[in-house]
């Protein structure tokens, strides 16, 4: 499977003025009081959460991208860039997820602490692009146990503006880390109640390349690893036949990609006198709305394990992780 990367946009006029905001902006940059919370901006939602469950009440977390909103095609606003150029700190993910915004993000990080978490990843752990060198996969969310090293870059890096608070920072990020390592058992569990022909998962991009490595499962995404990449017919008819001929019996749309392409598959499907069904919506590029399960990293995750192994034909439990360990699971 061929993949597609975003390249940098031109320097249109209003690129052009959005970094010179940027510039006027990060001139006028407050002085902040050491008593205050740290003021944190982070780009995803994935890594606002990590951020504030390590820095609990020493520190104010915005996250600029939303539920629905994909980072891939994200570019800064006017409030962004202010907001970007005030905090304290940005935590962005880095390994070209926020490709628009790439360009404003170094230009700012030669002035503030501006630091890529994602890239705490060891290079050994990436999935290299297949057509760039020197590129990866930027999907390392998708299992714990990789973001676990994103929250011990994040403790680091909050330790680094407030050494007086580190080690409620490594402690916070250490019993996080235990609940990261519960949800790598249970999707290791529950992922393998699936049996091995079913162990198929198709989405609209491709987003769960190391869910895919992790947990042993063929994992096809319509588009390529960014959402700006095209689909064509001749993939859409691949797909299709896989479908078909393996017996799959369901396929997934993801919450900030448009499942226009999905129901093209499952018609596909159709005129072949296959039925397949959605599977449910995952969270691929963003979590789910804030004050729901879904709207933190442990409940997107836990949501997407327990959703792509009940329609596969898995054991899953009903109300997912909390409801397995509730019965002794």
């Amino acid at each position: 499977m061929s993949h597609h990367i975003t390249t940098f946009p031109p320097l249109t006029r209003r690129r052009a003025l959005g970094l010179a905001l940027g510039a006027a902006v990060l001139a006028s940059r407050p002085a902040v009081a050491r008593t205050a919370p740290l003021e944190v901006v982070a780009t995803t939602g994935m890594i606002a959460d990590a951020a504030r469950v390590v820095g609990g009440d020493r520190v104010a977390v915005r996250a600029l991208m939303g539920p629905g909103i994909d980072p891939h095609s994200y570019r800064q606003t006017r409030s962004d860039i202010a907001a970007l150029a005030r905090a304290d700190l940005v935590l962005w993910h880095g390994l070209y997820l926020e490709a628009q915004m790439e360009e404003f993000l170094l230009k700012l990080a030669a002035r503030s602490p501006v630091v890529p978490v994602g890239e705490a990843v060891p290079d050994a752990a990436r999935i290299a692009h297949e057509d760039y060198e020197g590129r990866y996969d930027p999907h390392v969310w998708m299992v714990p146990d990789l973001w676990a090293s994103v929250v011990d870059r994040i403790a680091k890096t909050l330790s680094v503006e407030r050494p007086e608070d580190a080690e409620l920072f490594a402690s916070n990020a250490a019993r996080y880390k235990e609940d990261l390592a519960r949800l790598g058992r249970y999707a290791t569990g529950v992922l393998a109640s699936v049996a091995a022909p079913a162990r198929v998962l198709v989405t609209a991009h491709d987003a769960f390349g190391y869910f895919g490595r992790a947990y042993g499962y063929q994992v096809e995404g319509i588009q390529g690893l960014s959402t700006e990449s095209e689909a064509g017919l001749a993939r859409i008819r691949d797909l299709v036949d896989l479908l078909v001929s393996r017996q799959i019996r369901a396929v997934f749309v993801e919450s900030t990609v448009s499942d226009r392409n999905i129901r093209a598959l499952i018609e596909g499907a159709a005129a072949q006198g296959h039925e397949v069904i959605v599977g449910g919506e995952l969270f691929s590029d963003a979590m789910g709305a804030p004050g729901t399960y879904e709207g933190s990293y442990l409940g997107m995750i836990d949501h997407n394990v327990t959703t792509i192994a009940g329609a596969l034909g898995g054991t899953a439990p009903a109300r997912g992780m909390d409801d397995r360990l509730a019965v002794g699971g």
